[in-house]
């Protein structure tokens, strides 16, 4: 089983995160941000990975802290778990409707932290929740867990939807890249000979 634990305590937040790649999509997520973690569900059902999320974070200011440090101690979690990356399929895709809304999430496991992140929310809020932070979360995300990531919303007119949309497609991706891929045996997916 690919694992890991993780802990960053900062004057800002305080978060635990506990994953297992190989898992079966079960989560226990308390961040203090409801919105968030009814997104972290949908990376942990649809990527089939077992996601245990503890943050204490300074939500008395706003909840900016708290879900860009849960972004970094995720990605940190996932690196760690991941390992040597050797007979993985690397590369992930994929496309999730939900209504109206489209959104396409392609991933590289390729120890190189990039991001291209273009989605246009019809609002500014979900609920008491504003939409910038996603921004914040997938960005902490790729540069600890030196990934590329590219995230579109195709369409959507429900935020909410929108929102979910990345997020489901983003669990399929990494479900699709952390896959072993049985024609690479236990040769790691780069004409470099290192990722």
């Amino acid at each position: 089983m690919r694992t890991a634990q993780v802990s960053r305590n900062t004057l800002e937040t305080q978060i635990t995160v506990s994953l297992n790649l190989d898992g079966t999509g079960v989560s226990k997520l308390a961040t203090g941000v409801p919105f968030l973690d009814h997104m972290l569900d949908q990376i942990a059902r649809h990527g089939l990975i077992d996601l245990d999320i503890e943050a204490r974070g300074d939500l008395h200011i706003d909840a900016h802290h708290t879900v860009e440090d849960t972004g970094i101690t995720l990605g940190q979690a996932f690196a760690q778990a991941l390992g040597d990356k050797k007979g993985i399929r690397r590369y992930g895709h994929a496309y999730v409707p939900l209504d109206e809304a489209l959104s396409r999430v392609v991933v590289d496991l390729s120890g190189r932290p990039g991001l291209e992140y273009h989605v246009d929310y019809t609002r500014a809020r979900i609920g008491e929740f504003d939409v910038d932070l996603f921004l914040e979360f997938f960005r902490g995300f790729v540069n600890h867990a030196a990934v590329t990531l590219h995230i579109d919303n195709l369409r959507g007119i429900n935020a909410h939807h929108q929102a979910e949309t990345v997020f489901k497609a983003f669990g399929r991706a990494l479900r699709m890249a952390v896959e072993a891929d049985p024609r690479m045996g236990d040769a790691l997916p780069s004409t470099k000979g290192a990722l």
